[in-house]
């Protein structure tokens, strides 16, 4: 079992007064499966007028809110404890790759029922046979599905270059299989598109990474803001697999998830609109640190 301290901070400064602030906040990380949320609080400024919890359609802890005061600047500060047990690193290879795909096409929906409105494209993993072509190399016929992953993660890293700056949240999966450049969240997209293409669930997850400081050597790329990456049906016995595409891994310990869907679009951390501000200036800054835990 490790324990994680994480603080997101996001910070708007707006160039003119903001006399209304309508904003959705998904920040409120998983409490499920091999993640336990110890506990978690949020520090809104300023203080919201109405300030509404709920669950998304996809299970995802989202809080609206309103700040109907007139404000110059807009802050929210997530402080959170979470617990992640271990992966059984002996992980199975899994059904056929095509048996998954055969179950999602089947009359009858498989376990758990919501796992086949996953291989429908969506707004930011549209379809795309470049994608799809691109995937499916790896899926060799009579494939099972963990090895044909395992081997996707390595292509996905090896042919796509990790460039900041050059893409986007609006960027399309085209466009990517193009430029073969961009960051955590557009090799998502591909990897997603590219899986939904092939008639296997596939959907997005937001997160963080485990935080080093610089002077302990290598870290994953995407740590010290949100990161991004895939979890894949694999069918009933091992459910969901989390994927790094960015990072050339099966997820194991140093990744936590916040929010899932099919793409960005469903867990943007923080969206909303404001009536006012003028040009307006943000700052993002996530920290993940491991605590020492006993017991």
């Amino acid at each position: 079992m490790r324990r994680y301290a994480v603080r997101h901070e996001t910070r708007y400064q707006y160039g003119a007064a903001v006399d209304l602030g309508l904003h959705q906040l998904r920040l409120t990380p998983v409490d499920a499966g091999r993640q336990t949320l110890v506990r978690h609080a949020l520090e809104i400024v300023p203080e919201p007028d109405s300030l509404v919890q709920f669950d998304d359609h996809f299970g995802n802890g989202v809080h609206s809110l309103a700040i109907e005061s007139r404000h110059n600047a807009f802050s929210v500060v997530l402080q959170a404890v979470i617990e992640i047990a271990e992966r059984d690193t002996a992980l199975a290879d899994g059904p056929s790759w095509e048996s998954i795909q055969a179950l999602m096409q089947g009359d009858g929906f498989p376990s758990p029922p919501d796992v086949a409105e996953f291989t429908f494209p969506s707004p930011l993993a549209q379809q795309s046979d470049t994608a799809r072509d691109y995937v499916g190399e790896s899926f060799a016929p009579g494939r099972a599905v963990v090895p044909a992953l395992r081997h996707l993660l390595v292509r996905i890293h090896a042919d796509f270059a990790y460039m900041p700056g050059v893409t986007d949240v609006t960027t399309a999966v085209a466009e990517v299989m193009q430029s073969r450049a961009g960051v955590c969240q557009d090799f998502a997209h591909v990897m997603i598109s590219g899986l939904r293409g092939l008639g296997l669930p596939a959907r997005y997850v937001s997160g963080y990474l485990k935080t080093y400081p610089p002077e302990s050597g290598e870290r994953l790329q995407g740590a010290d803001a949100s990161h991004a990456w895939v979890q894949v049906w694999c069918g009933a016995e091992i459910g969901w697999l989390d994927c790094d595409p960015t990072n050339n891994l099966i997820v194991g310990d140093e990744h936590i998830a916040v929010a899932v869907g099919r793409d960005f679009s469903d867990v943007t951390p923080l969206r909303g609109v404001i009536l006012g501000g003028g040009q307006h200036g943000l700052s993002v800054a996530v920290s993940v640190t491991e605590e020492t835990h006993e017991g």
